[in-house]
């Protein structure tokens, strides 16, 4: 039995097709509309992109006899010799085993005579870069004063290689990355038609190790058949790849916000039985804070596939400059796990010293349990201990009743809204609220998110056991949002530390007697909370 791989078997055969590359597929097809075909074509990206594959539907297209909205139909004898490797006027070539300006010259030797078959004789040279310069400079005639007849279309993985000479000839498309989305969709429509059963946490796993490359993809994915004897379940797969699933990153992004070292060790120590490569397990925490921080300044910046969720649940619990900080000592950790003594030392090193130099949190002793807290204190969680902060206490508000005009502040305090739902609320100002509809005014221009609204009802009806309707009126508002009033309260803190600093004789002193100096900057208020 010959059996034929997946990225062989669903290679595309048509423009419609093929996946993530609509900016070509769109040119070409309105090339053929019009008939404004170019002698040459430069296809270029990383490997397994489609670049090949675009050039042989390209082949296809422009010999087609019976295009179907300018698509090759796929039934005509030239689409049918060419899908199986015996159209006599189409010339495929690997330029890294033919070098040699002799083989050039014998290729081209053959481009003067009319097609047996088709409209045009079609030349594919893939990995062009790889051409020596004499067989440049012979192709480059040919380019300059190409025959009716005869079409070039080139691939290569590094067009810097190919002279200007050659590249100002060409018409020249770059083909992106795949996303893990398209690539993930992919192979669960592929698994769908072959009828194998997975897992979709197993192909998550397999479009990020595809690493925007189609044909890697679908070549893990059969190594993954195989290894899960006919199905793709998500251990095995991870099993195979040596990968570390997403959990365990939660866990230790959430250990380092919690400065509990015995839980990161733990965890390392869990992740070390599944024998996997810790360069990779740290890239996944990059790419973690990376999109943390994203989230942290665009919230509309994060989509809603893979691990949305967790990116969201985190995003609440580290503050922006812990994510920076992170993300920096990751990064160069990156480079010191080769010269660790093993892999795991270097890895755990890296978490400990992120640990190490997380500036140090504001801790109150046991207290007990604060209804409503300053907005503050709340919304701007564990502030950073900086140079010569003064101690300011802020005090938590009593929340008034639903029906006497409540304070939308201790509102959003009291209901512990978070992530999104906390930023939307955080904008809005409360016109009117009773037993049955809840009203805010939201400047026009802010950014809705319906998830943010909906979760922010189901937070008003669970706070006050009623079925609360949200009613949310998109229009300029003179009253200060809880976003503003917390700037302004920032401000006033902000300001009433410099002073205190500035009057205090100690610092006078110095400055008198050692011409010191306060560094901008450097003066940040405590925030603590009384019991």
């Amino acid at each position: 039995m010959n059996y034929q791989v997946l990225a062989r078997k669903w290679r595309p055969h048509n423009f419609t097709e093929v996946v993530g590359q609509d900016h070509v597929v769109k040119s070409l097809i309105n090339a053929l509309q019009h008939n404004r075909l170019h002698h040459a074509y430069l296809f270029t990206g990383t490997r397994g992109v489609g670049k090949t594959t675009i050039a042989r539907i390209l082949a296809k297209a422009i010999n087609c006899e019976n295009l179907q909205d300018f698509n090759p139909c796929g039934k005509c004898t030239v689409c049918r010799d060419i899908d199986e490797g015996r159209f006599l006027d189409l010339i495929e070539v690997d330029a890294a085993s033919r070098t040699k300006v002799e083989d050039t010259r014998d290729l081209l030797d053959n481009a003067q005579y009319a097609p047996n078959q088709g409209r045009y004789k079609v030349y594919i040279i893939d990995e062009v870069h790889m051409l020596s310069g004499h067989s440049f400079n012979a192709l480059l005639k040919t380019l300059e004063e190409p025959p009716e007849h005869v079409k070039f279309l080139l691939a290569t993985t590094d067009p810097h290689k190919i002279p200007v000479t050659v590249l100002s000839r060409c018409l020249q498309f770059n083909l992106k990355r795949l996303l893990p989305t398209q690539i993930f969709s992919q192979m669960e429509f592929i698994l769908q038609q072959e009828q194998i059963e997975f897992e979709a946490p197993a192909l998550k796993l397999l479009s990020h190790a595809a690493d925007g490359s189609m044909r890697d993809g679908l070549s893990l994915l059969d190594q993954a058949i195989v290894f899960g004897n006919g199905s793709v379940p998500t251990e095995e797969v991870r099993m195979m790849l040596g990968t570390v699933a997403l959990q365990p990153i939660d866990d230790i992004l959430m250990a380092l916000t919690q400065n509990n070292a015995p839980a990161i060790l733990d965890k390392i120590d869990e992740i070390a039985n599944l024998t996997p490569n810790f360069n990779d397990v740290l890239h996944q925490i990059l790419q973690t804070l990376h999109r943390i921080a994203l989230f942290q300044l665009v919230p509309t910046a994060i989509d809603d596939s893979f691990d949305s969720e967790m990116i969201i649940s985190l995003s609440s619990q580290m503050t922006p400059e812990d994510v920076q900080l992170f993300y920096q000592i990751g990064l160069v950790g990156q480079k010191d796990l080769d010269l660790a003594p093993d892999p795991r030392s270097g890895f755990e090193m890296v978490m400990l010293r992120m640990l190490t130099f997380k500036p140090a949190s504001i801790k109150s002793g046991p207290s007990k349990p604060v209804k409503i807290q300053s907005l503050t204190n709340k919304l701007i969680e564990s502030p950073t201990v900086q140079q010569a902060q003064p101690d300011i206490t802020l005090k938590p508000s009593p929340l008034r009743p639903i029906n006497s005009n409540p304070d939308w502040l201790e509102m959003i305090m009291a209901m512990k809204l978070t992530g999104l739902t906390k930023e939307f609320a955080s904008h809005c100002v409360l016109t009117s609220i009773d037993d049955k509809t809840c009203t805010l005014t939201i400047d026009p221009n802010y950014i809705r998110s319906s998830r943010a609204e909906e979760s922010l009802q189901s937070a008003l009806q669970k706070f006050h056991g009623c079925s609360l309707k949200l009613n949310i009126v998109a229009k300029k508002t003179t009253a200060d949002t809880p976003a503003i009033q917390l700037s302004k309260e920032r401000e006033n803190l902000q300001q009433n530390a410099i002073d205190t600093i500035n009057s205090d004789p100690n610092i006078l002193a110095l400055k008198d007697h050692f011409d010191a100096r306060i560094l901008p900057g450097t003066i940040e208020p405590i925030i603590t909370k009384e019991e």
